[in-house]
């Protein structure tokens, strides 16, 4: 078993990554380069298979192309008005007609899925190409369910990536100090549900003895597209909320803030669980979960959570190998398909944690789950890049 990557040219002996234009960015890196069009970045497995010591080769289209080889394309974020087989050059795109090639789109996060097989499979009709021509690599776990579509978790290995202490120091484990604040919550980025859900629980008086933030980065997220129902919440006011913005509970910048390597360790030491406000709620309506490393930043960390995010998210962390909590924790809230019903039950979960009459014993009985976690994290991630080359060869 070997990954074997084909890449169009090379640069400062490396390869450069495919579909992006020709000219190198200015140090002549990959940094930022999925910032402007067409939006591809590094194919981020190559770096996993170095990191964890998968059999991998590169190659490129001049030479002897081996058997069963990918044509990797990174995407920082999928342009559904991109023709992405029009940016492949016509020699490697008679590669992939003649089927010496394999045309392998990499991406990281959690939109529909269903979407982008749609526009893919279109795209394969306009170029006469056979859909099979392709595999996605997708962060949505709906992702399972379409042909040629395999789920993988890239966030888990990505947070791998960037904290490499999980090998020599699995954080902080629990101790017999009594921890001033009951949890920590941070979210970096403002999106309406996340702005529902922290207000929410700062009007219920539970933020007094937590560690908290709020930011006020942007995405574009609108109103009116919120996928929590805030009329049977009276008396919540998400401007004034907003308005109030930033909140903080340390001096990191936002630069820091935005770089898995830095963070502070005290929000973990000092609190019992996490409430973590995942990157999605509903996925664009995909029924699928998207997991990152907003929860893997707990399991790292020795905490228990309650997680605020898509449906089916902790089963999503439990096909991860990971244990969750519902011995201490009422966790049928992930099984909530409506997404208002989602947040109250969830809500309704936390209060009845926070409702314990001592939150130090009751920490001290997840120890095992918790210790059990940080080493699963910790361990290597070989076997889930052979799960995924098997997935993608037999689809």
């Amino acid at each position: 078993m070997a990954f074997h990557f084909v890449y169009d040219r090379a640069y400062d002996h490396r390869p450069w990554p495919n579909l992006t234009p020709v000219e190198p960015v200015k140090d002549g890196s990959f940094r930022r380069l999925g910032d402007s069009w067409p939006r591809i970045a590094p194919c981020r497995l190559l770096m996993y298979c170095e990191d964890h010591a998968y059999p991998y080769t590169v190659s490129y289209v001049t030479d002897t192309i081996p058997a069963g080889a990918w044509y990797p394309i990174g995407l920082a974020w999928f342009d559904h008005d991109l023709d992405y087989f029009a940016l492949i050059p016509e020699n490697t795109l008679d590669l992939v007609r003649n089927r010496q090639l394999t045309v392998l789109f990499y991406y990281h996060e959690g939109d529909n899925p269903v979407r982008e097989k749609q526009r893919l499979d279109a795209l394969c009709r306009a170029h006469g190409l056979d859909s099979q021509c392709y595999r996605f690599v997708s962060g949505n776990t709906a992702a399972a369910a379409l042909e040629g579509f395999v789920w993988f978790c890239d966030h888990e290995l990505f947070y791998w990536h960037a904290d490499q202490s999980a090998l020599q120091d699995l954080g902080p484990l629990a101790h017999d100090r009594v921890r001033p604040y009951t949890f920590t919550l941070l979210s970096r980025v403002h999106k309406w549900w996340r702005a529902t859900v922290v207000a929410h629980l700062r009007d219920l008086g539970l933020l007094d003895r937590a560690q908290w933030s709020y930011g006020v980065e942007s995405c574009g997220d609108l109103a009116e597209n919120n996928p929590i129902e805030t009329v049977q919440l009276p008396g919540l006011d998400l401007s004034q909320f907003v308005a109030g913005a930033p909140y903080r509970c340390d001096t990191l910048t936002a630069e820091q803030h935005n770089d898995h390597r830095h963070q502070v360790d005290s929000l973990y030491t000092d609190s019992y669980l996490s409430v973590v406000l995942e990157t999605l709620y509903d996925a664009e309506q995909s029924g699928g979960a998207f997991i990152t490393e907003k929860t893997f930043k707990a399991v790292r960390n020795g905490h228990p959570f309650v997680l605020f995010g898509c449906v089916s998210s902790l089963a999503a962390v439990q096909s991860l190998g990971y244990r969750t909590f519902s011995s201490e924790i009422d966790e049928t809230y992930d099984t909530v398909q409506h997404n208002s019903q989602r947040f109250a039950t969830t809500v309704r979960a936390l209060l009845q944690v926070l409702a314990q009459g001592n939150l130090h014993q009751w920490y001290q009985r997840l120890g095992p789950v918790i210790q059990y976690n940080q080493r699963l994290f910790a361990a290597s991630k070989y076997s889930r890049l052979e799960t995924l080359e098997q997935q993608l060869q037999n689809p």
